[in-house]
């Protein structure tokens, strides 16, 4: 039997040197940093393994223009971790882009999928 559902996907992601540096992944890692001032609560929210957060964030603060996230060292009341303004602009514009390509998706897809 065939599937009637037809959609058309997309991912973006920015590469250096052919690597993957920014995408779907580090935006949401972002986000989460963002909200929850966590390295740790974010990569759970993710379902990622604190190692592998750590990783994208090495990966990050070390190819970026700048730092992307600022680490906060621990005391009375714990560590944390905030988004640098580099970060920030990184994530606002990589999202920004994101939109408008899933804005031209919508409204090509119908078009492209009835010819497919």
């Amino acid at each position: 039997m065939r599937s009637t559902i037809k959609e058309i996907r997309f991912r973006c992601w920015v590469d250096i040197g052919g690597k993957k540096f920014f995408g779907p992944g580090p935006a949401e890692l972002l986000e989460g940093i963002e909200s929850t001032g966590s390295i740790a609560q974010s990569a759970k929210l993710m379902g990622l393994s604190y190692k592998k957060a750590w990783s994208m964030i090495t990966v990050l603060n070390s190819k970026g223009k700048a730092p992307y996230i600022l680490l906060h060292k621990g005391g009375q009341h714990g560590g944390g971790a905030s988004l640098t303004k580099e970060g920030k602009k990184a994530l606002t514009s990589f999202r920004r882009m994101e939109a408008k390509f899933n804005k031209l998706i919508q409204q090509e897809s119908k078009r492209v999928l009835a010819d497919i």
